[in-house]
């Protein structure tokens, strides 16, 4: 009895000192991880003063103590399974090895150049970026309104990526705040305004920088937080998946990590799949090494997928070595449409897809019968690739038509003319991209491009604009009443009311944004023609990013409009409204009706 007393006394002391010394090692790594987050900063984007060994010491200083706090918290909190404690361990004994080859490399001569270096510094990046994730997964359990976190989150990252465009090496001669904070604020809103030319103006950082920035913004940085923090705690709690589900459009809470997962696994294949195809149809004659090609690629792949209309060429896409090369075109426009389609679709098809093949398999392997689903593609999947399909369709015929004697005319073959009408009639759909000069379309081409720009892309996609489930709402209500039906009905399915009166609020409160901006804009700039501002504005709110060529002549003011507009048009106008106003609570009761005369 004495005995047994002993070992639960013994036993309940060590869970004591165990909690205790894991607690006290996460508060040292994760404050110790602040400053080598700063000094990794400094690091990069400086000139150093101070001897290099004083940064190879902290760096190993973190790393040791992140060491020793994951071997804590797989102690204290060790996972079900054997497989994956195993894992566990033998991923702490290998952040251990590197951190004993660390101090020995230091021992010696510690070399800014070498690997061990860079090395260290990568690896303290991620490590601090898993425990920040893991600490934002704590922020969700506080309450916090989904649609406002997310704002924030924008808000958050930009200025964070206007400091990091600041630091000297990211740039060539230096740029403004104002510039700084629009160039982060387009990249982070995937929008590809610019006030300076990013092949010019930024160094190799700098455009990592942007290329960063471009993918956080496109994947949202929640999104991407979250599945970082997922994987490093080894789950979700239930608040985190209930702050979660709306943000992921998931149908069911524990479908929460699937959808978080989807999100990124399908961003990252579609952009190595877009990044190898940009390799093989890119003229290699235009770059001097293989890696430069490499880098061309996987920066317009990011950029393209995600909607934002960077690039790292003079003038952009524009450049003569790009602008007739077709095959190189056609490879980004497949990656606008996927990107700006969103991400609920292409979950749609690759079931409906994989649900045929499986079925043909069996059917001729095994002879088993074929067994078809009785609703594969949901009412909303419908509406988006029908009103995707008539926009391009409409576009094209437009843009050819418009432009067959202007824009195509340098064009002399039909593929050429064709290619260009295609590209013209996808890069409004919030891509950004431009194989020809704005400046030069017809009238009737520029209010087309407004129409498209507004509309934008599709819901729950990397694209802006008011989206094309919005509009596609907005006319299929406008035939309804005229057919005089009380509902809105499409492919045997009725909408439900509150999809059409929150299109008809989203159509509103664009028109609230665009309007104002742009009468501050004309006021600001009088000399500037009306339909040139008014084509900047929506292109900023729709986050398409083409321009008219007045963005770098706008003063720092109307900049600031425009940047205001650009973040409102990506976290959107109805999110914003909901984050900043108060929920009414459910009412039981209903006034008497009461008919308004409208025309």
């Amino acid at each position: 009895m004495l005995s047994r007393r002993l070992y639960w006394n013994f036993r309940n002391f060590t869970n004591r000192t165990l909690k205790r010394l894991h607690n006290l090692f996460e508060d040292i790594t994760f404050y110790i991880g602040l400053f080598v987050f700063l000094l990794i900063i400094y690091d990069v984007g400086f000139s150093h003063i101070v001897g290099y060994i004083y940064f190879a010491s902290l760096y190993l200083l973190y790393l040791v103590s992140f060491t020793i706090t994951s071997a804590l918290r797989t102690i204290r909190y060790p996972p079900e399974r054997r497989s994956v404690r195993r894992a566990l361990w033998f991923l702490n004994f290998l952040l251990a090895c590197f951190c004993v080859y660390k101090f020995s490399i230091i021992q010696i001569s510690p070399d800014l150049n070498s690997l061990s270096y860079y090395g260290s510094l990568l690896l303290c990046f991620v490590l601090i970026l898993l425990d920040t994730s893991r600490k934002v997964l704590a922020i969700y359990t506080l309450g916090f309104n989904p649609a406002l976190a997310f704002a924030l989150s924008f808000i958050l990252l930009s200025f964070m990526g206007c400091g990091l465009l600041l630091l000297p090496r990211a740039t060539v001669h230096g740029i403004s705040f104002t510039d700084a904070l629009f160039t982060s604020v387009s990249a982070v809103c995937v929008t590809g305004l610019t006030t300076l030319d990013t092949a010019m103006e930024f160094t190799r950082l700098g455009k990592f920088f942007i290329l960063c920035l471009i993918q956080l913004g496109g994947l949202g940085i929640l999104s991407f937080t979250s599945f970082l923090g997922y994987l490093y705690k080894g789950g979700f709690s239930l608040q985190n998946q209930l702050f979660l589900r709306e943000y992921v459009t998931a149908e069911r809470v524990s479908d929460t990590f699937r959808s978080l997962s989807q999100v990124i696994v399908i961003t990252l294949l579609v952009e190595a799949l877009g990044a190898l195809g940009i390799f093989l149809t890119v003229d290699r004659t235009l770059f001097d090494t293989v890696g430069e090609q490499v880098r061309f690629s996987i920066f317009h792949s990011v950029s393209a997928f995600c909607n934002a209309g960077f690039s790292t060429t003079p003038n952009g896409l524009f450049n003569p070595a790009l602008s007739t090369d077709y095959d190189f075109q056609l490879v980004i426009c497949a990656l606008v449409i996927v990107g700006g389609i969103g991400y609920p679709i292409v979950v749609d098809f690759y079931k409906y897809i994989r649900h045929y093949i499986l079925q043909t398999f069996a059917w001729v392997v095994y002879g088993r019968s074929f067994y078809h689903l009785p609703r594969t593609v949901s009412a909303n999947t419908s509406i988006v690739i029908t009103t995707t399909v008539i926009l391009l369709v409409v576009g094209f015929i437009t843009f050819f038509i418009t432009e067959y004697y202007g824009i195509l005319y340098d064009h002399t073959t039909w593929e050429g003319k064709v290619a260009t009408a295609f590209f013209g009639a996808v890069t409004p759909r919030t891509a950004g991209f431009n194989t020809f000069d704005l400046s030069l379309m017809q009238p009737a081409t520029i209010l087309i491009y407004l129409l498209l720009m507004w509309i934008g892309a599709s819901p729950a996609s990397t694209g802006g604009g008011v989206k094309t489930s919005t509009f596609a709402l907005a006319v299929l209500n406008v035939l309804s009443l005229a057919k005089g039906k009380d509902r809105v009905e499409i492919r045997r399915r009725e909408i439900a009311n509150e999809s059409v009166r929150r299109a008809f609020a989203i159509i509103t409160l664009s028109l609230l944004v665009i309007g104002p901006a742009i009468l501050i804009i004309t006021v600001l700039e009088p000399e500037k023609l009306l339909i040139n501002v008014a084509f900047e504005c929506f292109s900023a709110f729709s986050t398409v990013g083409l321009t008219l060529g007045i963005t770098p002549l706008l003063s720092d003011t109307a900049k600031l409009v425009l940047v205001v507009v650009m973040f409102i048009g990506r976290v959107g106008t109805f999110t914003l409204f909901v984050a900043f106003s108060r929920r009414a609570l459910a009412k039981n009761y209903h006034y008497p009706k009461e008919t308004i005369f409208i025309s």
